[in-house]
């Protein structure tokens, strides 16, 4: 599969501003690398600008950790969760960008999770929904299809198995038994993008469009690889492309970095940071 020209081509006095701005929402603690991940991998697959927005008591981990990328301390919880309280400055933040990746390692905490779904229902940016973010609309799904049927915004939502289980209240194994048609019904119903994760990811839109991958290696099940694929499809995003092509070429080109990874490290030492480090070359290989 080809690039589109505005992911492989660049004007030669173009400007970092030219190529998009990416608000990271992410991490708790004990679970800073998700944001690490997600906003690493945003910015190594050609987006302008990455900020990262982190419980405030993390900031400094994550300003030695990330050199590209700009992070900016929020109010927390006392269990060092972004707390509701941070809701204006982060609206403010938003404002300023051109799309929200939100959920790697949010956690579960119940302030945060009332935050997470504030967002969602209420931004009119483009956004993808992972992970914790994905975990905050377990039981509010209803609410989901208000906001995209009255904003008409894009949403992106990439579960993986359970997390699609759970949001229908159903089984893995049920997800799994019919992965095409639960995908394309709920993208349908609730008017979002809808990636379901797993083997031969299944990316699909409220009109029927369809992407099946196969990109990708059993290596890759591990942990924050989710993250990554996050961090790629909101640069894609902000760099122009529709929310399914977006979607799809993300996909593609991270299964692509996950394969050349695993030509060095092998499926058992496959890490997420092996496929970051994999994206430049998966996107020069796309472009021939």
């Amino acid at each position: 599969m080809r690039l589109p020209a505005q992911l492989s081509q660049r004007k030669p006095n173009s400007h970092k501003k030219d190529y998009g701005h990416v608000l990271v929402l992410a991490g708790s603690a004990g679970l800073t690398g998700a944001a690490a991940l997600c906003s690493q991998a945003a910015i190594r697959s050609g987006c302008g600008m990455v900020t990262l927005g982190i419980p405030k008591s993390l900031n400094i981990a994550m300003e030695i950790k990330l050199t590209e990328v700009m992070t900016r301390p929020l109010t927390e919880t006392d269990q060092q969760t972004l707390s509701p309280k941070a809701i204006v400055e982060i609206r403010k933040m938003v404002g300023e960008v051109d799309v929200l990746a939100l959920g790697p390692g949010l956690s579960t905490n119940r302030l945060t999770q009332a935050l997470t779904r504030t967002l969602i229902m209420s931004v009119y940016k483009p956004m993808i929904i992972d992970a914790d973010g994905l975990n905050a609309l377990v039981g509010y799904l209803d609410d989901l299809k208000l906001q995209t049927k009255r904003l008409e915004s894009i949403r992106i939502l990439t579960p993986h198995p359970g997390e699609m289980a759970r949001l229908l209240d159903t089984t893995s194994e049920a997800v799994q038994s019919n992965r095409e048609e639960i995908a394309k019904s709920f993208a349908k119903e609730y008017k979002v993008i809808l990636v379901l994760k797993g083997y031969k990811t299944v990316v699909t839109s409220p009109k029927g469009e369809i992407y099946i991958n196969k990109t990708g290696n059993p290596g890759m099940a591990t942990a924050g690889c989710g993250a990554v694929l996050t961090g790629i499809i909101a640069s894609f995003l902000a760099q122009g492309l529709k929310a399914f092509e977006a979607a799809k070429f993300a996909v593609y080109i991270h299964g692509l970095a996950g394969n050349l990874a695993v030509k060095e490290k092998g499926e058992l030492g496959l890490i997420a940071s092996d496929i970051q480090e994999k994206i430049p070359q998966a996107i020069i290989k796309s472009r021939k």
